[in-house]
């Protein structure tokens, strides 16, 4: 049968509601009454929320397929000024529904084959031999992954090419900061945004949906770990000097800039500095306007967890 319900985007405290959502984690909790329940994140094309299956067990969780369509019947709850889906059932879709799983997939808003395009427009314009090479070859192994891969199993770009959007926009904004500060070797600031994060194609296992889980290896190391590991590989089958293999491992080894979030060294050179702060700006301005899409001028969006759980006001401005 087709079923289409309400959309994540159309949710509002109080209802009671009957919608069709990918289920996109699950981990079985004990409550603190000592009782089992189920915490889950479910998406649609419009977004994620956070559900509570109360009450459940192992019978209950065995049942729950990761990135598979559920049928879900929940009241929307306000907890802690954010929505979230209390459970009332909840079982798999039927095969009829799960064919138009498409539809419910976030994407980029770009091709990729268009953004693709954009990454080798850039690395050509590295002039140094060595690096170019090495991005050269990471791209090559990478790129049909590349093309739907997200960047992110839950956080910011975490669609459908994902990635790959992410880049494209780190690269338009490295190549404006550079016109605007004297001394950027543009170098290795293109390679840095390009190879930053390159090496979630490994910490994450994706569909060509872009729905991801974590691997073994990205549990285990994590991407910055796994980054340098490549970056060492293409520097020796490429010949590319100590230097140029060093300087590009700790771009990736400083790119999240505190230990807290995985990186054990600060940047300590400019570009490495600049990488940090474009892939932040990236970030929060992709939560920004994912938070204020579906708000209408003069309103709050729902308390948003990356950004600190702000809830993110859209200014009533007119056009000029």
């Amino acid at each position: 049968m087709k079923f289409d319900g309400m959309k994540i985007s159309e949710l509002k405290a109080g209802e009671t509601i009957n919608g069709i959502y990918i289920l996109k984690d699950a981990e079985i909790r004990v409550s603190s009454n000592k009782k089992t329940y189920i915490d889950m994140v479910l998406s649609d094309s419009t977004g994620e929320i956070a559900a509570k299956w109360w009450d459940a067990g192992e019978e209950q969780f065995a049942a729950l397929v990761p990135n598979k369509l559920f049928y879900v019947n929940a009241r929307v709850d306000l907890w802690r000024d954010m929505l979230q889906l209390n459970i009332g059932k909840m079982q798999i879709a039927d095969e009829e529904d799960q064919k138009r799983i498409s539809e419910f997939v976030q994407a980029a808003p770009r091709e990729p084959e268009e953004m693709l395009k954009e990454v080798y427009a850039y690395t050509a314009r590295i002039r140094s031999p060595e690096i170019r090479n090495i991005v050269m070859y990471i791209l090559d192994k990478k790129e049909e992954k590349l093309m739907y891969w997200p960047a992110a199993k839950l956080l910011h770009h975490s669609v459908r090419s994902g990635l790959l959007y992410h880049m494209v926009r780190m690269l338009k904004c490295a190549e404006a900061l550079s016109g605007v500060y004297d001394g950027i070797n543009t170098d290795l600031l293109f390679a840095g945004v390009i190879i930053h994060d390159m090496a979630k194609i490994g910490e994450l296992e994706a569909n060509e949906l872009g729905m991801a889980d974590y691997t073994r290896e990205g549990k285990l190391l994590g991407h910055i770990v796994m980054g340098v590991e490549e970056i060492e590989k293409a520097g020796r089958e490429t010949g590319a000097s100590e230097e140029i293999i060093l300087l590009l491992k700790h771009m990736v080894v400083s790119h999240h800039y505190e230990a807290e979030f995985g990186s054990p060294k600060k940047p300590m050179f400019l570009e490495a500095e600049l990488l940090h702060h474009i892939d932040m700006i990236d970030a929060r301005v992709y939560d920004y306007q994912n938070a204020t899409r579906d708000v209408e001028p003069g309103n709050f969006s729902e308390p948003v967890w990356s950004l600190d759980k702000r809830s993110i006001y859209k200014p009533m401005l007119k056009d000029s």
